[in-house]
Formats: structure tokens, sequence, C-alpha cells
């Protein structure tokens, strides 16, 4: 599968801030792609595309507010930067609330929008990069068997082998056995590694 481009996606329905946006951020190398209304760029937009979006607060149809809350809806994790004009600042905050990233008044300077934008993508990448991780280790704890199961949840849980073997009904060496299985499966160099898994996966 195509690694997906990281973009930054700007919805307004004024024409003449998406172009200026869009040049902005052109200038600096980023990919961009504008939208004119909210509904158009949810149509559009898949959970699993990589970026961040520039979102205005108040837009005929469906506002920015409740875009973010669709999104919320679908499980996306886009950081999501809101422009505001002065009066907009208290559902600016509610935004943030509902797990906005930023919020930019208007006028705003190119530079602290572009700042604030690299932020959200590098926060983007690495949410990314923890998701892919977790779901990995997810697959793994897949592979262990329901015995290899029990004996983690007794490792992460500090239970030294003889008395796992007692709580199993099983020979030390049964357990140490199983043990080392989990150890492999899990690709876990030390136990405390094993720990730091099983709470992720918790």
């Amino acid at each position: 599968m195509k690694t997906a481009v990281s973009t930054v996606f700007v919805v307004d329905d004024d024409l003449a801030v998406r172009s200026s946006l869009g040049m902005l951020l052109r200038s600096v190398g980023l990919p961009v792609m504008g939208y004119s209304s909210a509904s158009d760029f949810l149509t559009h937009y898949e959970v699993h595309q990589p970026g961040c979006l520039v979102l205005d607060v108040r837009m005929p149809g469906m506002s920015g507010l409740e875009l973010q809350q669709q999104l919320n809806l679908k499980g996306a994790m886009i950081p999501v930067i809101f422009i505001t004009g002065h009066g907009d600042v208290p559902m600016a905050v509610e935004a943030m609330q509902l797990g906005a990233f930023d919020f930019v008044q208007k006028p705003f300077r190119d530079q602290e929008l572009l700042d604030r934008i690299q932020k959200a993508l590098a926060l983007d990448t690495d949410n990314r990069s923890k998701q892919q991780q977790h779901d990995v280790q997810r697959k793994r704890l897949t592979t262990l068997t329901p015995r290899e199961r029990q004996v983690m949840d007794l490792m992460t849980k500090g239970r030294p082998n003889k008395l796992m073997a007692a709580d199993l009904n099983l020979s030390q060496r049964t357990i140490e056995i199983h043990r080392a299985h989990v150890m492999e499966k899990m690709q876990a160099n030390s136990l405390a590694q094993l720990v730091r898994i099983a709470i992720d996966l918790a």
C-alpha cells in the first residue's frame, strides 16, 4: 500500500482565504488541498489520511465546530487548527475542549500560522507512529495461545516462576518454556519492556 503524504487541508468558504493559504503553504513545500465547505471536505476525507486541518469556525451550512464533532465520531486523529474572528474566541475555546489542536485569531501573521501547522503535522506523525506500533503489538498478542496469555498476565504482575507453576498446576520447566514463547512472540527484550507493552495494550 502506498504511504499517504502528509497534507494540509484548508476548509474555508472564502475563496481568497483558500487561495492565499494555499500559496503560503506551497511556498514552504507543504502539500495542500482546499475545500469550500465542511461537507465537501467530509465527502472526500478518509480517516487514515495524515496531515492537519486548517478550518474556519464560521461557515455556511456545517460549521467548523460541527465538522470537528463529525471527525471525532469517525475516529479521525488529524489535528485541527481553527481560524477565528475576534467574536469567535469562545467558540474556539469550546473546540479546544472537544480536542482541537489550536486556534489562530484573525488577522494572523503567516509565520505564526506556519509554526502551528508544522507543530500539528509533527504531532500527527507521532500519533500515527504510536498507533501503528500499538496495532503491531495487538497483532502479536493474538499469536499467543490461551495458556501463554495466562503466563504473560502473571509475568507482568511480577509473579515468580515457582508461584506461576503452582497457580497454573504446571511444572516450572513448562512455565519457563511458556515465558520464552511469550517474550519471543511479543518481541520483548526484557520483562520491563513486556510490562510496558501490556500497559499500552490494556
